[in-house]
């Protein structure tokens, strides 16, 4: 019976971060706008008028708030919370005053520490032909790159009113179905808080935003589902968990791999944007932002039934499964143009 107490908690967790995030944004935007922490608009940017930041303060306090009061914190939990604060903090120096592509990266590779140092990481995994692979030293800088990776593809994604946000809420379902499958109560607690508290910003964020997110919530939102997904890992003995978020994030992973291929043919530094990821992409194929979103909203959804499924399959057809959804993906944004290892049509 232990099962009822637990989705009680779980849905008190969704509950409880939704209204947080939906009382705390507004209150972020003003502070933005007395402060002056906005943005204005520039040459890739698709909103018209000077829009506040700090979105990503309401979603983080929103969490942090319901994971301390529901999911009966572990050292692992902190060390999330912990990590969070410090991608929150650096996302706001950044939203404030562009630093440097440099400094912005030793920052999360700082917030990422945080959390090896309370212990998440992937120690190892499963060996698709039988048997576990122990990473031993090597954990600790997979782990690191596993955080700041996420930390970026979601900062890449946020081009459009609502589009990170959402997909990351779709992953966060996605996780709390592996976490109830296998039994990870704390886990599909803490995933429950994240899609709470990124759905209500969702309500200020959806097209036309009044407030954005920033690179704060980006990376705060990137880090934790790393760190959930690491935490999952490390207590079930299995590769199918990380293949979660990799699943669902499949449109902004395979994005930002496109990107980076691109600048670096070009000769040109990878932080430098251009008008060729996914929504752009989409824009120029004549969708309006929200139909935009909306289209890879819907595949993302695809993707998250997905890996629901490889997460219950055996590791070797869940690993096939994985990798094919990934094959597909990637054929069908080639042939429709969506995906684009070349410069495209740029958009004035």
């Amino acid at each position: 019976m232990e099962c009822i107490p637990v989705l009680i908690r779980a849905v008190a967790a969704l509950v409880l971060s939704l209204t947080l995030s939906l009382l705390l944004t507004p209150v972020a935007r003003r502070v933005a706008m007395k402060y002056g922490i906005v943005d204005r608009p520039r040459g890739r940017h698709e909103h018209k008028a000077p829009t506040p930041f700090l979105g990503g303060v309401a979603m983080y306090a929103a969490f942090a708030i319901t994971a301390l009061a529901t999911a009966r914190v572990d050292r692992n939990t902190i060390g999330i919370l912990a990590g969070g604060a410090v991608a929150v903090v650096l996302g706001v120096m950044d939203d404030r005053s562009e630093l440097r592509p440099r400094y912005k990266l030793m920052g999360q590779f700082a917030a990422a520490a945080v959390l090896l140092l309370f212990g998440v990481k992937i120690e190892f995994v499963t060996n698709p032909l039988g048997g576990m692979i122990y990473l031993s030293w090597l954990s600790w800088p997979i782990t690191i790159i596993w955080i700041v990776a996420f930390m970026n593809v979601v900062n890449f994604i946020d081009g459009l009113d609502g589009l990170a946000g959402g997909v990351t809420a779709i992953g966060a379902a996605a996780m709390a179905f592996a976490a109830w499958y296998k039994g990870q109560p704390r886990l599909l607690v803490l995933s429950m808080a994240l899609i709470g508290s990124t759905s209500g910003f969702l309500r200020y964020n959806f097209n036309p935003a009044s407030i954005f997110m920033g690179d704060a919530g980006a990376m705060f939102l990137g880090l934790t589902v790393a760190g959930l997904s690491a935490t999952g890992a490390l207590k079930t003995p299995a590769t199918l968990v990380l293949f979660v978020p990799v699943l669902v994030l499949g449109v902004p992973i395979i994005d930002t791999a496109f990107a980076i291929w691109r600048r670096v043919r070009k000769g040109v530094p990878v932080s430098e944007g251009d008008h060729d990821h996914v929504h752009h992409r989409l824009l120029a194929m004549g969708m309006n932002q929200r139909q935009a979103v909306l289209t890879v909203y819907a595949v993302s959804l695809c993707l998250a039934v997905a890996a629901c499924g490889v997460v219950t399959a055996d590791t070797r057809a869940g690993t096939g499964g994985a990798l094919a959804a990934f094959g597909v993906l990637i054929i069908l944004g080639g042939r429709s143009g969506v995906l684009r290892l070349g410069p495209g049509d740029h958009r004035n």
